[in-house]
């Protein structure tokens, strides 16, 4: 991306952003997957936000250098393109000194011996019995069961509601309303009074709101529970729905609503921050075990994506269309989010990943003997002679 001005060849930029969209796609599948493999369990949720924290860090970084006071000039755009080689490097130079996942040597490869020694370069010489025991457990429970394909999750009832889970939280991440907050930023900022070439700098105030929440669901995330982050988080974003569509329909109305329309933009992000931002990930990563687990990631990530791309693409006419009352289609997601986690999710805080899933196995053995003794009765019923 940097030589494609110098060279002159434009197909170079779109080259390079074609290599960091891959880079992205596969990072964000792998990065929590690998985190929260090899976290304690009792850090697990701290650990993995390290993705959420690092990305909203990264956004903010690129918001401001791309200040015109540093490298947003025009003449600046090669060189700031060329900065992404800066984090490539780095990872490039420290990754292989990262062990492989222990739960993948054992479980997968059968290889006791690397995954003891992964072990002891990740917790310590004496801290790595209690991970070990965990995923011996899991490893008797699933002998015999191959590592799964995406498409093979699909069939397999036992996890159903895993997925459709994964699923939901990573379309709703994209549907809940953050990018049309973003979108509204500029032109309730610009209301509020401020001038057209400081609005960048309100911008890096949400960028910088956003990654201050995202650290501190990493402090909470092991003390309050990925339940009561997630649903607390989608609750205060359906509130805020509510905020922004008075406040900016009542613009004209009050010089002071304008500022509570500010207010109500850094609330809404700071909402996402503390919850779906950091915990979809996470929650994605424990509902499966390791023959589901890499799978399920790679079906999370591309609703994710799929569900970025469709927003950017329906966004533009759901504005045009409803104007400030798009966020009330916003508030309903928002909403239907927190009644399935009520009601569907449970906490998996501080549990193993085999524990996890038996609680979903016994909830999804529960409803079918349900459904079976519905059925029985019925046909019971009907077997009664008139």
């Amino acid at each position: 991306m940097g030589v494609s001005q110098p060279t002159g060849y434009f197909e170079l930029l779109i080259i390079g952003r074609f290599l960091s969209g891959v880079n992205a796609g596969v990072s964000l599948c792998v990065q929590p997957l690998y985190l929260g493999e090899i976290a304690p369990r009792e850090f697990r949720g701290g650990m993995s936000m390290g993705t959420a924290i690092f990305l909203t860090g990264g956004l903010l970084i690129g918001q401001v250098i791309g200040l015109q006071e540093l490298l947003g000039r025009a003449e600046h755009w090669p060189l700031l393109l060329s900065t992404t080689c800066i984090p490539a490097v780095l990872q490039l130079l420290t990754l292989p000194w990262f062990p492989e996942s222990p739960r993948y040597l054992l479980m997968d490869k059968g290889d006791a011996t690397a995954c003891t020694k992964a072990l002891k370069q990740l917790h310590g010489g004496d801290d790595y019995h209690k991970e070990m025991e965990d995923m011996e457990k899991e490893r008797i429970n699933t002998l015999g069961v191959q590592a799964k394909k995406p498409w093979e999750l699909f069939s397999d009832r036992s996890i159903r509601w895993q997925l459709i889970t994964a699923i939901l939280i990573n379309c709703a991440q994209q549907l809940n309303g953050i990018n049309a907050i973003y979108f509204y930023a500029s032109y309730i900022f610009r209301q509020a009074g401020i001038p057209e070439d400081k609005l960048l700098y309100a911008t890096v105030g949400t960028g910088a709101c956003e990654c201050l929440t995202a650290l501190t669901c990493g402090f909470l995330i092991d003390s309050l529970g990925r339940r009561v982050l997630i649903i607390g988080g989608y609750t205060l974003m359906a509130v805020w729905c509510i905020c922004v569509t008075v406040t900016v329909t009542l613009q004209e109305l009050s010089p002071w609503v304008p500022y509570l329309s500010m207010a109500c933009v850094f609330a809404f992000v700071f909402s996402f921050g503390l919850g779906p931002g950091g915990v979809t990930n996470i929650l994605t990563v424990e509902l499966f075990t390791q023959t589901t687990r890499p799978a399920a990631l790679a079906i999370g990530g591309a609703v994710n994506w799929l569900s970025f791309f469709f927003i950017g693409m329906v966004f533009p006419f759901l504005v045009n269309g409803l104007q400030q009352y798009c966020f009330l289609v916003f508030l309903v997601i928002c909403i239907l989010v927190v009644l399935y986690i009520f009601f569907i999710v449970p906490e998996t805080k501080n549990k193993t990943f085999l524990e996890i899933h038996e609680e979903f196995l016994s909830r999804n053995l529960s409803k079918k003997n349900r459904s079976e003794g519905t059925n029985d009765l019925g046909a019971n019923v009907l077997s009664i002679p008139r």
